[in-house]
């Protein structure tokens, strides 16, 4: 961009000259939020521009790497009085008797793409992106947005965009008419000229004065349907569909109106709090004890994977996605060519859907070398182990491992449940050692659980941290015990639902309690889903460490019979079309013989009990995973549920949906279920206090991060 002619004192908003342009120019970097400062800083230039005969026009542009990439998310918390006024500045601009030009590269969202929107002509870079995500956040456009972009592209078009939320590239908000002018070369220089060629028109185009095309009340009524599944329980997208249907029905002061009104409501909700929550989760989870930016991070080059079962090829696919090269063990041909043969059909069913070319498949596969050699690991820079759940297997795999791989190789293990520390302990390089849960289907789930053994490097976990940036993963730091974080807390949720059912309950009806919430499977459906028998071996794995006899409930009995869920056709429920759930009468039967052997009397459980029963299950565990370090934080917690479990996003998590409740009325329902509340969860209900706020004090006095 062009060096301004001349400049005003540092500040967050400078000024600057360029013929008869008056230049805005935000700095307030990383992304020039929209943060206390800005405000002030841009009524100044425009105090200027107004007061100077000779400033034609105004150019509104970003320091740095991008235009305004929307508020500042912490000043949603603000008083009224001291949050920064994007509406007073936003109308401002609407107002102005001068012609102001946005001209935008990097991002513009939010609300920096409702300023971008309140000016009256916009010019954008070509990498440049705009788009309205508030969504994502349980708000909806707060400053114009829901009234201007239906004016400026339709009603139908913007919809699209802001219960999307995702931002759409400068060719396309040129098409649309959003953009008057793709801009090549220098950005400032090309926005000066092109406001100085409009210095004189009038009048000026105010996007607010547009009038929005007739909508069909059919097309919003189905659009209103269809947010029952795209976003089910949310309420932000039906303000959003009410804002756009009265720009389409009444006048921009009115939709101004009730824009301020709806936004209010949002974002006072418990779901944007949440959402907001987790928002600033996703950015904390990288704060990690003994790594800094000073830390080494190694580099991966090439990738092995032992195991070409359903994990270990999700796993490989994730490497060659982004052009690494795996070699994939296994012990026998057959079980290697069955491997292969799902990797290349995943990957051309991605193609058939449009995703990738013919062209990227063959790319991915040529990267990928199958053998039936450990020794063809030598060279590797991080080798993932992913066979079956047995320590004794996954010991002797490790053992061969430490005399095969190379020096400073990372040596990982999939496993799910097992003792990384024990693992760790058969080789003679501990501190390669690593737990690397990918959640299943490993080519298709974000989450990523980096499992941080006594004696793992601080190098091996930042290059474990790097490495799952690159491949896309959420990954989120634990500790070593039993289950770690997501499957540990499974535990009692398991509990509580065998409860239900063996006490009068029905499987359908305890995972509809789930469901209530927001949950896309309850316990019994993911339980078939993943398989009944990986649990049932885990249970008996467990026992037999801890040197007891397992214990055996209904559920088991379905596995001795050979019911071991969908890839059975049954398990608890029946799977006649291969995956739709249908009650089955040999679990009804099995249940109620079950129940005759035990002397129950069957009562029944209503919706809300059975709700609370399973969710406090989750957030007593996860207090106690909490107290442990085995969590860092009660928010990585939450990031780890609504990643791996499908806790729903406008629930905040588990332990964000618990302070929401009241800590002291969770700690009073789960004695009421004879269930001993966690130490933690009782002290904070006592404190009056939430998850998030032991998470401050923490964090503040520097125990843990």
């Amino acid at each position: 961009m062009s060096e301004p002619t001349t400049s005003q004192p540092a500040s967050l908003v400078s000024q600057s000259r360029q013929g008869n342009v008056l230049v805005l120019t935000v700095n307030n970097p990383p992304v020039n939020a929209f943060s206390p400062g800005v405000p002030e800083g841009f009524h100044a230039g425009l105090d200027v521009a107004e007061k100077d005969s000779s400033v034609a026009a105004v150019v509104i542009i970003g320091g740095g790497r991008t235009f305004i990439a929307g508020a500042d998310i912490k000043t949603f918390d603000m008083p009224r009085e001291q949050a920064p006024d994007l509406r007073g500045f936003i109308s401002r601009l609407d107002h102005f008797p001068k012609p102001v030009v946005a001209a935008i590269h990097g991002a513009a969202l939010g609300g920096g793409f409702e300023i971008a929107l309140a000016c009256n002509y916009r010019v954008a870079a070509p990498g440049a992106k705009v788009g309205l995500p508030e969504v994502k956040l349980g708000v909806l456009p707060g400053a114009g947005g829901t009234q201007r972009l239906p004016r400026l592209i339709g009603v139908d078009k913007a919809l699209v965009m802001m219960l999307g939320g995702n931002p759409i590239d400068a060719a396309e908000a040129a098409r649309l008419g959003i953009v008057d002018e793709l801009i090549e070369g220098d950005l400032l220089a090309g926005a000066v000229k092109f406001a100085a060629n409009h210095a004189d028109a009038r009048p000026l185009p105010r996007v607010s004065e547009r009038k929005v095309e007739n909508v069909d009340p059919k097309m919003l009524m189905d659009i209103r349907n269809n947010l029952k599944n795209t976003h089910k329980g949310q309420l932000a997208p039906g303000y959003i569909v009410d804002l756009a249907e009265i720009a389409s029905t009444k006048s921009f002061t009115d939709g101004w109106a009730a824009e301020a009104r709806l936004f209010m409501m949002a974002k006072d909700s418990p779901q944007s709090r949440s959402l907001r929550h987790l928002f600033f989760a996703d950015r904390e989870r990288a704060k990690i004890p003994g790594i800094t930016r000073e830390t080494p991070v190694g580099q991966i080059k090439s990738v092995g994977v032992i195991g070409a079962g359903t994990m270990g090829g999700g796993i490989a696919m994730n490497f060659l996605n982004v052009g690494l090269p795996v070699t994939i063990v296994e012990t026998q041909q057959d079980a290697l060519d069955r491997g292969i043969a799902t990797i290349r059909k995943n990957y051309e069913n991605t193609a058939k859907k449009g995703r990738i070319t013919q062209d990227d498949v063959e790319k991915r596969i040529a990267l990928l070398t199958p053998t039936l050699r450990m020794e063809d690991l030598k060279d590797a820079d991080l080798i993932i182990e992913a066979v079956f759940e047995n320590m004794d297997v996954k010991k002797d795999i490790f053992g061969k491992l430490d005399k095969v791989a190379k020096p400073g190789a990372i040596l990982a293990s999939n496993t799910s449940t097992l003792d990384v520390n024990e693992i760790a302990a058969v080789t003679k390089r501990p501190e390669s050692v690593i737990g690397l849960h990918f959640f299943s289907p490993a080519n298709v789930m974000k989450l990523l659980e980096i499992v941080r053994a006594d004696k793992t490097s601080e190098t091996v976990l930042a290059t474990s941290l790097d490495m799952a940036k690159k491949i896309g993963k959420v990954g989120v730091v634990v500790g070593v015990c039993n289950g770690f974080v997501g499957n540990r807390m499974l535990v009692p949720y398991r509990e509580q639902a065998q409860y239900m059912v063996l006490h009068g309950a029905n499987p359908q009806d305890v995972d509809a309690a789930m469901h209530a919430l927001g949950m896309p499977m309850g316990p019994f459906e993911m339980s078939d889903m993943a398989g009944l028998d990986i649990g049932y071996a885990s249970r008996r794995e467990a026992a037999k460490k801890a040197g007891t006899a397992p214990e055996s409930d209904w559920s088991d009995k379905l596995v001795e019979m050979g019911r071991k869920g969908q890839k059975t056709q049954g398990g608890i429920y029946d799977y006649p079309d291969g995956r739709k759930p249908v009650p089955s009468p040999v679990t009804e039967k099995m249940i109620s013989d079950y129940r005759a052997e035990k002397g129950v009397t069957p009562r029944k459980f209503g919706q809300e009990e059975a709700t609370k029963r399973l969710a406090y299950g989750l957030m007593n565990e996860g207090a106690k995973i909490l107290e442990e370090g085995i969590a860092l934080r009660s928010s990585d917690i939450d990031v780890i549920y609504v990643n791996g479990y499908g806790f729903p996003a406008y629930r905040g998590g588990p332990m964000q949906y618990a302070s929401e409740q009241g800590l002291k009325n969770v700690v009073k329902d789960l004695e009421s279920y004879g269930v001993t509340p966690a130490p933690l969860l009782k002290k904070l209900a006592e404190e009056g206090k939430t998850f998030a706020q032991y998470d401050a004090e923490r964090a503040k006095a520097n125990k843990s991060i």
